[in-house]
């Protein structure tokens, strides 16, 4: 792991990782798609709030990759999964960072879920 170039470049900009203190869940109508007790909240400046969850929490069997990649200075390249559940498919709905830059090495190993690009996921806090 590296250092982000994001942070060096712009250290006023914040990324601020917390562990809730609640269960979590990620749903599509009436189907759980993600339940847990260990879940980090990331709260970036100019971005939603989000919710990454361990993978051992995500029905992952429901999540196929796709070729999609983005890359954030801050975190590192993020890789997307498709989310098929109720009968649709939602195409990069989901994301991971695989080898997340140290500042967030506490992401590795976490999947996180567009809420707000994809009016089917919805977060609840139990």
């Amino acid at each position: 792991m590296s250092k982000s170039p994001g942070h060096r470049e712009h250290p006023e900009h914040k990324v601020v990782a917390t562990h809730v203190r609640a269960r979590v869940q990620a749903r599509i109508g009436d189907q759980v798609v993600a339940d847990s007790n260990d879940v980090i909240q990331v709260n970036e400046d100019g971005y939603p709030m989000r919710f990454y969850f361990p993978r051992t929490d995500v029905r992952m069997e429901l999540l196929q990759p796709t070729d999609t990649t983005t890359e954030c200075p801050f975190k590192g390249t993020a890789r997307y999964f498709a989310l098929r559940a109720n009968g649709a498919t939602l195409d990069d709905a989901v994301w991971t960072y695989e080898a997340p830059y140290e500042e967030h090495e506490d992401l590795k190993g976490r999947v996180a879920f567009y809420d707000d690009k994809v009016p089917e996921i919805e977060i609840r806090m139990t």
